[in-house]
């Protein structure tokens, strides 16, 4: 292998003043400085950072640093429009190539690159198995190769994709270059998995946690979706979200529910065309919809920092993809939630494509993945703790304080008498139905095949009014998880009376379980929570952030880029808290750099003057 290109050290000072002049702050993120100075210097490194947390500036700063062009590997359009629209907004040069620019357009960024101007040119995987491309490469100053989203290198990963197998190639097309890999969600073996693929044996690892300190995980019984999404919106004031649901079909009927509801809503999935996912995408990143409802066909390419909610209406396939769908909310390390809606069935629709699985080792992996996912939803203990603990996170408290176990801790109650209640339905049913039947039976709901079969004749029907059919659905999810029923059957899982549930029948043992949750939280309280953690606890100006949200979003359109680009919510918050009314005192504003100083500096402390001014007259 030749030897790396040698780079003279860059200092800890130099590397804080271009953060600072370039993007605006002052000091790095936990983690970051250490790992921007080793590839500054030339260093290899293989980056597990939790989304949110920075990764992009890992590579970027280096590249602003060292001389000649970063090649900069993304998975998908749309990320690297987002990246290179953030850069230019901060005055680095920076260009992609892809298919949707022009022939005028991909002219421009090639002198760029071939002039020395360019600093981070962003292409997809398959650009690099392009003959004629691969040989431009190789007249230019490439001194950095920085591959985003490294776990689709690995067939273990849970987005494996093949073209990124092709990656290896630049270790002998590129010889000498340092790479940096990066990615948000890879457990041990993917890992070394990425390690082996790209040659970064040697490579320092860098692996501050996969912790979001800034996320509150929460699982709900599935009742009505549309209300239990206008429940979490409240929450976070109507703030932007996203809502995964299963399939296509489920994406258009929820996105539909939701527009009669009065939220304005899209759905994106594989069976739109590339140009109605291009404009609802567009809209959503823009703050002209509120809610995108999709499939996770919507996922690496969207680097919205603003997300305050992501519910998966369904149960995903699995803890990394839950990891990493949950990991678009909140990446501007503001408060937000994630909110899973679990219901027993969805595990019957998970399991039916994998018996669709050729191999039966995939089947095997598949399923214990399917098996995790299910644990972490019929949690009573800490679901941060969990998850971390499935990625190998060392020292894992078991509070974290920041999910619905830890921060709605239930009472214990005497469940013996509901839990016999349940369990008798089971049996004099004839141990052949699901949970969602048994609950109908128990809540005596008119029902034809209830009817028809003859259990509204049974004492069981009908005998439940203390609990509503989201507590009765939680209540059994904690028999089956508890052994006292079991679940029978795969495609169409059927409730049976385990051992130890008919000892509970006959009134030889007590049980006691966690009391269900209510179906609606108090909303004003979590919004109070989520303001005051947004501000890092400290009060700001709401008014004011109103008004400067409103003046960013019509610089936003002018210039045809997503708000979040000309500012971030933290930045606004900043502003709404400093409230700078001259340009020396807005650009020590965290965020500011000398280039939005110089764009954006005028505007924004006129706003804000006028604000004071009308405040001052009130």
């Amino acid at each position: 292998m030749t030897p790396l290109q040698p780079v003279e050290t860059v200092s800890q000072a130099r590397l804080l003043e271009l953060l600072k002049s370039t993007f605006g702050y002052e000091s790095f993120r936990p983690g970051q400085a250490d790992i921007v100075r080793h590839v500054a210097g030339g260093g290899e490194a293989l980056v597990l950072m939790p989304t949110g947390g920075g990764k992009s500036m890992c590579y970027q700063l280096p590249a602003i640093a060292r001389p000649g062009m970063t090649l900069v590997i993304s998975p998908l359009i749309a990320l690297m429009k987002d990246q290179v629209d953030g850069l230019t907004a901060n005055g680095v040069v920076a260009g992609c190539l892809n298919s949707t620019l022009s022939g005028t357009e991909s002219a421009r960024v090639m002198r760029q690159a071939e002039s020395g101007q360019l600093k981070l040119l962003y292409v997809a995987p398959e650009r690099l198995a392009l003959g004629e491309f691969k040989e431009w490469l190789g007249t230019l100053q490439v001194n950095l190769i920085a591959i985003d989203e490294a776990h689709c290198i690995s067939e273990w990963g849970h987005d494996f994709r093949p073209d990124y197998r092709n990656l290896k190639r630049l270790r002998t097309e590129l010889p000498g270059v340092p790479i940096i890999a990066l990615t948000a969600s890879a457990t041990t073996r993917v890992q070394e998995d990425i390690a082996a693929q790209l040659g970064l044996r040697q490579a320092r690892r860098f692996a501050t946690g996969f912790n979001r300190p800034n996320l509150t995980y929460r699982v709900r019984a599935k009742a009505d979706v549309v209300t239990q999404v206008q429940e979490a919106l409240a929450v976070h004031e109507g703030g932007p979200a996203i809502v995964y649901c299963f399939s296509r079909n489920d994406c258009e009927r929820l996105s539909v529910k939701l527009q009669t509801a009065g939220i304005l809503a899209l759905p994106y999935h594989a069976g739109l065309n590339a140009e109605k996912r291009r404009e609802h995408q567009e809209s959503f990143m823009r703050d002209d919809v509120q809610v995108m409802v999709a499939t996770i066909a919507f996922g690496m390419g969207i680097d919205k920092p603003d997300i305050r909610l992501v519910v998966h209406a369904d149960l995903p396939k699995t803890l990394e993809g839950y990891y990493q769908e949950t990991g678009r909310a909140g990446r501007d390390g503001l408060a937000s939630d994630c909110v899973l809606l679990f219901s027993a069935g969805d595990r019957v629709k998970q399991e039916m494509f994998i018996r669709q699985m050729e191999s039966d080792g995939e089947r095997l992996q598949a399923r214990q993945k399917l098996d995790d996912m299910a644990t972490y939803c019929r949690l009573a203990t800490c679901r941060r703790k969990y998850l971390l603990d499935y990625f190998s996170e060392p020292e894992v408290d078991d509070r974290c304080e920041a999910c619905d176990a830890c921060l709605e801790p239930r009472d214990e109650f005497d469940a013996t008498l509901v839990a016999q209640k349940i369990l008798s339905a089971v049996a004099r049913t004839g141990q052949r139905f699901g949970s969602a039947y048994i609950v109908t039976v128990l809540l005596g709901k008119a029902d034809k095949k209830v009817r028809e079969r003859g259990h509204d004749s049974l004492s069981v029907y009908g005998i439940v009014d203390d609990f509503d059919d989201v507590g009765l659905k939680e209540l059994i999810e904690q028999l089956i998880s508890g052994g006292y029923l079991l679940k029978m059957g795969s495609e169409y899982p059927v409730l049976g009376v385990a051992k130890t549930g008919a000892e509970l029948l006959k009134g030889n043992v007590r049980l006691s379980l966690p009391r269900p949750t209510p179906r609606v939280a108090s909303a004003k309280a979590r919004r109070r929570t989520a303001a005051r953690a947004a501000a890092g606890g400290e009060s700001y100006d709401e008014a004011l952030f109103e008004r400067l949200r409103a003046l960013r979003k019509r610089l936003a359109s002018d210039q045809g880029v997503p708000p979040y680009i000309v500012f971030g919510d933290a930045a606004l918050i900043a502003m709404s808290q400093i409230k700078p009314s001259d340009e020396a005192t807005f650009g020590q504003v965290p965020g500011v750099g000398e280039a939005k100083l110089a764009r954006y500096g005028f505007q924004f402390t006129a706003a804000i003057r006028e604000y004071l001014e009308d405040y001052a007259g009130a």
